[in-house]
């Protein structure tokens, strides 16, 4: 007996002095990285403003804390960035894209230069729904749509086919009824806001809460919408509703899906499950920050998390649609 007991007190003794090694804890697999948010479009825009800022409160709902940056790659109405997080981006989670909702459109259509596919994208999600407005100079004298109808020639501001500025615009000519000269190359948003206050052109389409500032200080006055009645344009008259035509109320119908994706992030395909679960999870989180909502007031932005498997059903309605209406939709928005 006294033997094993002598054997047990040198054995608790040994583990006492030296204990058996821990495995270390993993580090989090964002520890010490950065992340870049690459936004299809040029800086001051709403995709710009939004994904600025989603950059400075995100850092803390990722674990490791990561930097995170923002890089402007336009080009193409943001097809330059899609093509480049499709097929050369690496699938690590580092590279996440700010991308233009309208781009299903351009994969729809069959456009030349588009080397994507939209449902395999690994989907983070979208940080708003986007209602989209069409609007006019406020110093101008028409109050409404029927006021509207009645000018000989109204000219408008757009960065390009392929972007709302543009294709909202044109399907509005079309199937409103609106006299709409298209001017097009304005770099961004911002620019065509500019040109309005500089009187070279009457109006513009685009997004609302790219719009709201300049409504607010009194430059633009709202008067159609899409089918998303986003806050602060909901009583305006909506171009679905306005179309007379069976197929102008389905293409207007269509047209709004990418609005209820409004500003959608994705990252190259094949990244790891892991890596988008924590992504995903971040970007639900930051959109419910106090302090990043405060700030979205004092920017006018609007900003609701979409979760990437309602983002992909309302891109497989978009592209679900029959033969006809495809074709019909294909001649007005172009890219």
């Amino acid at each position: 007996m006294k033997r094993i007991a002598l054997c047990l007190f040198l054995v608790f003794f040994v583990l006492s002095v030296f204990p058996l090694p821990v495995k270390a804890a993993t580090a989090p697999y964002y520890e010490g990285k950065m992340i870049r948010i690459i936004v299809t479009f040029p800086p001051g825009g709403g995709y710009d403003r939004m994904a600025r800022m989603v950059a400075r409160y995100l850092p803390k709902y990722i674990p490791g804390k990561p930097n995170v940056i923002v890089e402007n790659m336009p080009g193409a109405s943001g097809m330059v960035g899609a093509n480049y997080l499709y097929k050369i981006a690496k699938p690590d989670g580092l590279s996440i894209g700010a991308i233009n909702r309208v781009t299903p459109a351009a994969q729809l259509l069959k456009i030349e230069g588009v080397n994507f596919d939209m449902l395999k994208y690994s989907w983070v999600g979208a940080t708003a729904v986007e209602g989209s407005a069409f609007v006019i100079r406020n110093d101008l004298p028409y109050k409404t749509y029927e006021d509207l109808k009645k000018v000989k020639e109204f000219n408008v501001g757009a960065t390009g086919p392929g972007d709302t500025t543009y294709n909202f615009s044109a399907l509005i000519k079309e199937f409103l009824g609106v006299n709409l000269k298209i001017t097009s190359g304005y770099p961004g948003t911002g620019d065509i806001a500019l040109a309005v206050e500089r009187k070279e052109i009457d109006g513009y389409a685009g997004a609302y809460s790219s719009q709201r500032p300049y409504i607010a200080r009194g430059l633009l006055r709202p008067l159609i919408r899409t089918a998303v009645a986003v806050p602060g344009i909901e009583k305006l008259p909506s171009a679905e509703d306005l179309a007379t035509s069976p197929m102008g109320k389905t293409i207007f119908r269509m047209y709004s899906v990418p609005d209820r994706v409004g500003r959608p992030y994705v990252c190259p395909p094949g990244t790891p499950a892991e890596i988008m679960a924590t992504l995903r999870d971040g970007f639900a989180k930051v959109t419910k920050d106090p302090e990043l909502l405060k700030e979205a007031v004092k920017m006018m932005m609007d900003v609701e998390y979409v979760s990437a498997d309602d983002c992909i059903k309302q891109i497989q309605f978009f592209f679900n649609q029959p033969a006809d209406v495809i074709k019909e939709f294909g001649k007005h928005v172009k890219f």
